[in-house]
């Protein structure tokens, strides 16, 4: 079972991740930010990786810590039920349209974390959130699973859509990535014998 529980406890956020990367894509997450709500769905759903994200967070102050903190425990949880990724596809990829967004995402499970990320945003708010924290998760994820992420914008012109693209376009890059590659089971994806 690739099934891992984290909890992670800072004086300014606490927060607790079950994720199950063999599921069927179930979800129960509240952290207190709706629309990142929204967001952590679209990432379960689409990966078919079941995930409970609750969250605990300084929301008085802004939705930065929050945010930050549940992509450093995902991630966390990420690499930990990935364990020594024997047996994996490793790499993922996916072009998403959502309307007049169209967002491409190229994952490698390399343990060298790395972001490249090219998601400008006509607006600085969806509702009261601030488009700039969708970066921030997207960086602390890449952190602490030790991912390699390249998240592109070919086109759009709404940063709703612009940011549900992104967020379903690496979920289904991942669901690429983690699954098992029947054909190298048991195997190590890497010619240097470590991940």
């Amino acid at each position: 079972m690739r099934q891992v529980e984290i909890h992670r406890k800072t004086a300014e956020t606490e927060v607790a991740v079950v994720l199950n990367l063999d599921g069927m894509g179930l979800y129960d997450n509240h952290t207190g930010v709706g629309f990142f709500d929204h967001m952590l769905d679209q990432l379960s759903r689409h990966s078919l990786i079941d995930l409970t994200v609750k969250a605990d967070g300084d929301l008085h102050i802004d939705d930065h810590h929050t945010v930050e903190d549940c992509g450093i425990a995902l991630g966390q949880a990420l690499a930990q039920a990935l364990g020594d990724k024997r047996g994996i596809r490793r790499y993922g990829h996916f072009n998403l349209a959502m309307d007049d967004a169209q967002v491409a995402c190229a994952l490698d499970l390399s343990g060298r974390p790395f972001l490249v990320w090219n998601l400008p945003f006509p607006s600085q708010k969806i509702g009261r959130f601030d488009t700039e924290l969708v970066r921030e998760f997207f960086q602390a994820l890449a952190t602490h699973s030790g991912m390699t992420l390249h998240v592109d914008l070919i086109h759009g012109v709404n940063s709703h859509h612009i940011a549900e693209a992104a967020f379903k376009a690496v979920a289904r890059a991942l669901r690429m990535a983690v699954e098992p590659d029947p054909r190298a089971a048991g195997t190590l994806p890497s010619t240097k014998g470590a991940l």
